[in-house]
């Protein structure tokens, strides 16, 4: 407890001693702290001098930017200015960059209207844009009034697919138009074929005139833009269409044409068409894409101005062929038109796109539609037209009728097109697709054509002769449609059936034309109940006949056979095979009965006086006199 007690006691002295040394050390820094304030007051005026400095500095450096800045400006104005008065002649690009650079100007002290220059260097640059856009006006119009050349026809050729370029004599006799054939003849080609549109400003140029145009259009000189660059470009393509040979006439004009020349005019028309859709104006829509990038509004506003007139042109002369009075030889050329109007028309709906060209689509599509209008009805025309046919110049030889023949290569024309004529039923929703409308109305016209056979063959007045001209036509029909796609499409049984009728009037001429030269070799009649005429037993089966009556029937058959033998030469039937087999079908009926009977009568002639004068011809020379029959020539035997 005591070692305790002292342990106690020197704690408290030596936290007495730390009090005191504690306190000493407060007492120091109390006086250390009194002489930092009064340091601190005597510092605190050369603090405020230095932060001023400081700022004066900073408030030059930025003046001093600024100022760097403004006539680094002004430095640019001047460049700027230069270009400007030079004018874009010398150097189109560094004037358009140098307008750049004023807007770019413009731009700058506008958004710095604090600077006390700032509203006069803004007049004069505002006045220098205006300098600069009058000039660029100018430019525009002189640059595409240089290069806006018309095509010359040569040049559009080279871009056509080599199936549908006329030949070099063609060119060089200054042909503008396809080789020879039906349009439907390149129809499929026409269809696969690549168009390259033309080039129709150098392409070096375009980018040029684009941001000419860009500058307009930011300076809002949209309509001056539009109308000069629609002038020129207009003109151009008109040029080159006439320069192709397209004409502009009235609907009067075309529906008074003579039909030959006519004919010539609308061939041409089908290649103007095409070219112009697939090269001219697809060259032109390109081109005002690629000038007014910078608004769509202006490409489809101009693309519309320059191809108006151009295309009124060519729908012109359609609709008037389509409004001219109608007749069959126009149902081709009808179909010919309605075919590369539908072959187009997918290409005039993308090419003619927008709002301002809506009315010359809508134009388009009611050519095609006024054309498959025309032509249905031309079909029904064409039909009655068959039937009612009253033509009276029938062929006295009977041979096969001029409507046969037209009616027939007419037939075989429309299956030239006969995947346009389903496109034009179902026009009018008339076929199903599997050309049961086209075989419906080849059929009807068959019909027509049979109804006015029938009604002409009428006008004979020989009834053998009938048979023949009915046998003619009808025979000539079938090997015609056996001979062409009319034969799958009209089926066997149509073929069966008509030749059915070819060979029944075959038959019927046969039995009315011979009927009476065999009554001649018949031996009833020629027996007697004795006389001098009188034949025994030497006669064989001739016996009981009267040599009078035996007489009298050789000279009725020569008599008879000469009549027919001269008038039948003159007859015709064209068809070789045909011919021969009638012939034969003669002899088989005309040359037995002439044996039979001469072998059993002519014995009782030759014995008598001038046995020649009757029995005139053997059975050998009829047959080659069988021989000259329907070969439209008169012969006597």
């Amino acid at each position: 407890m005591e070692g305790l007690a002292q342990r106690a006691a020197l704690l408290r002295e030596s936290l007495g001693k730390s009090q005191a040394a504690t306190d000493a050390v407060v007492s120091i820094l109390g006086s250390f702290d009194s002489r930092l304030s009064a340091l601190d007051a005597a510092m605190r005026p050369i603090q405020l001098r230095t932060h001023a400095v400081r700022t004066a500095h900073e408030n030059i450096d930025r003046t001093l930017r600024s100022a760097d800045v403004i006539l680094t400006q002004f430095d640019r104005t001047r460049e700027a200015e230069r270009e400007i008065q030079k004018g874009p002649n010398e150097n189109l690009q560094g004037f358009l960059d140098a307008v750049d650079r004023l807007r770019s100007i413009e731009r700058f002290f506008s958004s710095n209207r604090s600077y006390s220059s700032s509203d006069r260097v803004l007049g004069h640059v505002n006045g220098l844009l205006s300098k600069a856009l009058v000039k660029m006006e100018g430019e525009f119009q002189n640059q595409l009034t240089q290069r806006s050349k018309p095509m010359e026809p040569d040049r559009l050729f080279d871009c056509l697919p080599s199936t549908l370029r006329p030949s070099a004599e063609s060119r060089s006799e200054g042909g503008k138009h396809p080789p020879g054939g039906p349009q439907s003849d390149n129809h499929e080609t026409a269809e696969a074929a690549v168009y390259k549109p033309p080039a129709l400003i150098e392409p070096k140029f375009v980018p040029l005139l684009a941001k000419l145009a860009q500058q307009l259009v930011q300076a809002g000189c949209q309509q001056q833009c539009a109308e000069i660059y629609s002038e020129a470009r207009a003109s151009a393509l008109e040029s080159s269409l006439k320069n192709l040979g397209v004409e502009k006439l009235s609907k009067d004009e075309v529906q008074k044409m003579p039909w030959e020349i006519l004919e010539s005019k609308i061939g041409n028309w089908i290649h103007f068409m095409r070219i112009a859709v697939k090269l001219l104006f697809a060259g032109e829509r390109q081109l005002c894409d690629q000038v007014f990038e910078c608004s769509q509004s202006l490409r489809d506003k101009c693309f519309s101005a320059i191809t108006k007139n151009s295309l009124a042109t060519l729908l012109s002369f359609g609709e008037a062929i389509a409004m001219s009075k109608r007749s069959p030889e126009k149902l081709f050329v009808l179909l010919d038109m309605y075919e590369i109007m539908c072959e187009l028309q997918t290409e005039i709906d993308t090419i003619f796109v927008g709002e301002p060209c809506s009315q010359m689509r809508d134009s388009a599509l009611s050519l095609t539609k006024c054309l498959a209008q025309t032509a249905q009805k031309t079909f029904s025309d064409f039909e009655e037209a068959v039937e009612k046919d009253a033509t009276k110049n029938i062929h006295t030889d009977g041979t096969v009728h001029p409507l046969t023949s037209y009616v027939i290569n007419y037939v075989k024309f429309l299956f030239d097109y006969q995947s346009t004529l389903k496109q034009l039923f179902q026009e009018f929703k008339r076929e199903d697709g599997s050309g049961s409308e086209l075989a419906s109305v080849t059929m009807s016209i068959m019909q027509a054509l049979q109804n006015n056979l029938d009604a002409k063959a009428k006008q004979y007045k020989d009834p053998a002769l009938m048979h023949i001209f009915l046998m003619n036509n009808i025979h000539y029909i079938v090997k015609s449609v056996r001979r062409s796609e009319a034969k799958d499409l009209l089926g066997d049984d149509w073929i069966q059936r008509h030749r059915r009728i070819v060979q029944q009037n075959a038959n019927q001429y046969r039995r009315v034309a011979w009927s009476k030269v065999l009554q001649c070799l018949s031996g009833q009649g020629l027996t007697s109940s004795g006389g001098s005429g009188q034949v025994g037993s030497e006669g064989g089966n001739s016996s009981g006949a009267s040599r009078t009556a035996v007489k009298e029937r050789f000279r009725s058959f020569n008599m008879q056979f000469e009549e027919i033998y001269q008038k039948q030469c003159g007859w015709s039937v064209p068809d070789s095979e045909l011919r021969e087999s009638l012939r034969l079908a003669v002899a088989e009926i005309l040359l037995p009965a002439y044996r039979s009977f001469q072998k059993r009568f002519g014995p009782l002639i030759e014995n008598s006086k001038a046995p020649g004068k009757y029995v005139k011809h053997t059975p050998e020379q009829l047959e080659l006199f069988l021989g000259n029959l329907f070969e439209g020539k008169q012969e006597r035997p």
